[in-house]
């Protein structure tokens, strides 16, 4: 039987984590997984966290939280099992935070019954990873979902400021305000492969999966396996146009309109030639005013529980 480490984070959903830790136990028990539990502390915690249960032998490590959990617990198993020459560990999810992206790209199921369930069937598949260079992480940053430059990751930062609304309604509100905090777009040079490109951009998303915000569909046509990443490119429009681009993000047909450009690729930089980059990893900060970001695919970077893909049930 699989040995499985939870790692909880206790202020995951506005305080969700801590609540439901006697719930997850109570399912768990029930179904006879066979688990440990532990709970972060303070950020960057999950990580080490998972670090030492790969090195413990544990055979899956499971983060229990929002998309910056599943980040960090990620970024620890990743690293770990790239440094052990023992068996290597798989990775498992209990979405319970305010965005669940990359729970939902993965399908993973947000009810906490059935997610605990998908972990008793074990089933397993191999999914690209991001490894991202720049900001706060010079030495690289991995991510499951996306890397978000210019708009998206000012809206990521407001939205993390808002106490009184959470989830999709949350970040929603926070694409609102950031239309009168973040309009005048950097000039930018973005290298994707032999193309380079030199405009003033508002937006550039890298995608892995395929929402962000719990509701933009940044990249509906994503696939967590197919060895690239899809890029969604905005240039600098008016505040009104911003407006008009929100409900075509909201349906996923923001290719349709002029300002938008999309593409595939395994490796991105973006380079500020004018101006600054906010940037985040799966929600979580890069930085707030970097120059240089560095992107490249890892193909079949991480083992992970989760549902077999539409595409492959229907061959």
């Amino acid at each position: 039987m699989p040995k499985h480490m939870l790692i909880v984070n206790p202020i995951s959903g506005r305080g969700t984590g801590a609540r439901i830790a006697p719930e997850i136990e109570s399912i768990l028990n029930r179904v006879e997984l066979d688990y440990d539990m532990a709970f972060t502390e303070h950020p960057l915690h999950a990580i080490k966290l998972a670090q030492d249960a790969v090195q413990s032998g544990y055979d899956v490590v499971v983060g229990v939280g929002g998309d910056g959990t599943a980040n960090e617990v990620l970024n620890g198993i990743v690293q770990a099992n790239q440094n052990s020459t023992a068996k290597k560990a798989i990775m498992g999810l209990l979405p319970i935070g305010q965005g669940n992206d990359f729970a939902y790209g993965l399908g993973v199921p947000l009810n906490l019954e059935d997610a605990c369930q998908l972990l008793k069937e074990n089933n397993r598949r191999s999914i690209d990873v991001g490894l991202v260079r720049g900001g706060q992480f010079p030495d690289g940053r991995y991510f499951g979902n996306s890397v978000g430059i210019g708009f998206d990751a000012v809206v990521g930062f407001v939205a993390l400021r808002q106490k009184r609304l959470h989830g999709f309604l949350s970040y929603l509100l926070a694409t609102l305000k950031t239309m009168f905090l973040y309009y005048k777009a950097p000039k930018v040079k973005i290298q994707i492969g032999d193309q380079e490109i030199v405009k003033y951009t508002l937006m550039v998303s890298i995608m892995n999966g395929r929402r962000l915000g719990g509701g933009f569909m940044m990249a509906p046509e994503a696939a967590m396996d197919d060895g690239s990443f899809d890029l969604c490119i905005v240039d600098q429009v008016s505040r009104a146009r911003i407006a008009t681009l929100i409900p075509h993000f909201l349906k996923g047909s923001q290719a349709t309109q002029d300002p938008v450009s999309t593409t595939r690729a395994n490796q991105v930089n973006v380079l500020a030639l004018e101006g600054v980059l906010p940037a985040h990893a799966d929600g979580e900060t890069l930085c707030t005013d970097g120059d240089r970001l560095e992107i490249e695919l890892v193909p079949n970077g991480l083992e992970i529980i989760a549902p077999q893909p539409a595409y492959e049930t229907a061959n």
